[in-house]
């Protein structure tokens, strides 16, 4: 994985607009499962239970959601992954970058 590709500036517009969609995408997931959880909820205990889920979530997109130049390749691949970016978004990068996510997904795809 080549950690030191150059970002045009043009790249890094597409690469924060992917982002951002991502991240919308995730966080609408996130909200409408703690409205589900919210609404059957019953006891004092269910409550804390969503406090405990929120923590969590926030914790795991904090980690997902990493965007330092030197990052994104892993970060888009587990997003592709994870059903939270559509790879079309990323169009706009280079075919190096677009091979290097490629190659990221294939060997995730085998392990």
């Amino acid at each position: 994985m080549n950690f030191d590709l150059k970002w045009s500036p043009s790249e890094k517009k597409v690469a924060r607009a992917a982002f951002d969609k991502a991240l919308e995408v995730a966080l609408g997931k996130t909200l409408a499962e703690f409205k589900e959880k919210a609404s059957d909820a019953a006891t004092f205990s269910d409550m804390w239970e969503i406090e405990d889920y929120l923590r969590q979530q926030r914790r795991n997109l904090e980690r997902m959601f990493d965007y330092r130049y030197s990052q994104l390749i892993v970060v888009f691949g587990g997003l592709i992954r994870k059903g939270y970016l559509d790879e079309k978004l990323l169009a706009g990068l280079s075919q190096d970058k677009r091979e290097e996510i490629s190659s990221f997904l294939a060997w995730h795809a085998r392990t």
